[in-house]
């Protein structure tokens, strides 16, 4: 898959159940693939997360437009409160991702660029380092926005928050994590969220 979408719906409190059913049918009449779905369970809260994987973007945005006039969005629309949509393709040296049981917890971290560019020196950097980074858990994958702010987003998956901890400072301790001159073309306003899959996610 060369294109990613990650979706990210608003719920109203005790909606989930009906968010976690509809998303699933609603991939399925569409274009491209469902991956994965979490919801946030340590950052803004009664959100859901959706990752769809697309081969081609005519695909992602054809799937786009069949949302955005959809009048029940994710078969869920009753109950959306809101809806986000950004689109995404992965650094060149990710491989694609592939369903399957990764951990009960992922991480999902995002960090916007500055301002005149710094997306292939980063990718760059983290070629090299990643394969070591690697060593103390999977990334699931790096990926750059294609709309909204100049920002990617790496997701981690970790079998629980205590392996994320111990992986995340081991690397670090290490001196293998961040990669070296890895964040000089990052701001300093990145985010965090920890999210765990849902009943019917291929990812796990």
């Amino acid at each position: 898959m060369t294109y990613y979408e990650l979706a990210t719906l608003f719920l109203p409190m005790g909606t989930a159940p009906r968010a976690v059913e509809g998303v699933p049918a609603f991939a399925a009449e569409g274009q491209g693939r469902l991956l994965g779905m979490w919801m946030v369970d340590i950052g803004r809260l009664n959100r859901m997360l959706v990752l769809r994987g697309f081969d081609d973007a005519g695909s992602l945005l054809a799937e786009r437009k069949r949302t955005h006039e959809s009048t029940s969005p994710f078969n869920c629309g009753d109950v959306l409160a809101d809806l986000s949509l950004d689109s995404y393709e992965p650094f060149p040296f990710m491989p694609p991702v592939e369903p399957g049981q990764y951990g009960g917890v992922y991480e999902f971290r995002t960090y916007p660029f500055r301002i005149g560019g710094g997306y292939p020196e980063t990718a760059a950097k983290w070629e090299t380092a990643l394969p070591r980074r690697e060593a103390h858990s999977k990334c699931l994958i790096a990926m750059r926005a294609l709309d909204g702010r100049p920002r990617f987003t790496n997701i981690w998956p970790y079998a629980d928050i205590a392996a994320r901890s111990k992986a995340r400072a081991d690397s670090v301790a290490a001196g293998i994590w961040p990669p070296k001159g890895g964040p000089d073309w990052l701001k300093s306003d990145m985010e965090s969220t920890i999210a765990l899959p849902v009943a019917g996610s291929p990812l796990t």
